[in-house]
């Protein structure tokens, strides 16, 4: 276990704990303690994680997040938020911007080491960029490039969303439950709920679709979950 893990916090007793604790289960870190540091980091340095707390100062750690998965060079980056805020209205927008986990303070050492451990083990970095191209219609996923494009227009996707859309296209006609896009794309031990699908769903749509109320490509099956028509 060589994983390099970036932890940011503004609180220095915090980034201290974790690191403390993370080095002790065999990660390699490196602690930031402001949005500017994290971004200079990461295009220096690489990390298999990134801890971001959501209140940081000179950028916030939500802007930060949207930053760093709306480029490709830095998309496949798993981030955990880490926040003082519980309301459910953070949680979702932390889970539209691309993170791949959500957690409160306070928090136990013990449930944050598991979630860490679980985002890793279903990151395969071998499986980041692959060959080929899908098309449905007139939208083409560029598998090498990681790019989606609709009439020759690219479409800016977060990660999440890029591999959702594949999945979708690969299976294509047949109707994919809640709980299997959840096992698919976020893995069998993501910690989240199957809402966290329907979040990304409707994100896709309003970025693909023509009327995201009329859906052209993604259909909802009710009872079940989605599927490509």
């Amino acid at each position: 276990m060589n994983e390099k893990i970036l932890v940011v916090d503004d609180e220095e007793h915090i980034v201290e704990l974790l690191k403390y604790n993370l080095e002790s289960n065999g990660y390699i870190v490196k602690e930031a303690y402001t949005g500017r540091e994290v971004l200079e980091f990461v295009y220096k340095e690489k990390f298999d994680l990134i801890i971001l707390d959501l209140m940081i100062p000179e950028i916030d750690g939500i802007e930060v997040c949207k930053i760093l998965k709306r480029d490709l060079e830095t998309s496949h980056i798993p981030i955990i938020m880490l926040t003082a805020k519980s309301g459910e209205t953070d949680k979702v927008l932390g889970l539209e911007i691309g993170a791949d986990d959500y957690i409160t303070k306070p928090f136990s050492i013990r449930e944050l080491l598991a979630r860490v451990k679980a985002v890793l083990r279903r990151i395969d970095k071998k499986d980041y960029i692959k060959k080929g191209i899908l098309k449905v219609e007139d939208i083409v996923i560029d598998m090498d490039r990681y790019e989606v494009r609709k009439k020759d227009k690219v479409i800016d996707l977060t990660y999440k969303e890029f591999e959702l859309l594949k999945i979708l296209v690969e299976n294509r006609g047949k109707a994919l439950s809640r709980n299997m896009l959840l096992d698919m794309v976020w893995g069998y031990d993501y910690f989240g709920e199957t809402r966290t699908v329907d979040v990304h769903i409707r994100n896709l749509r309003k970025k693909i679709e023509d009327d995201d109320r009329n859906p052209k490509y993604i259909e909802t099956v009710r009872g079940i979950g989605y599927k490509l028509r």
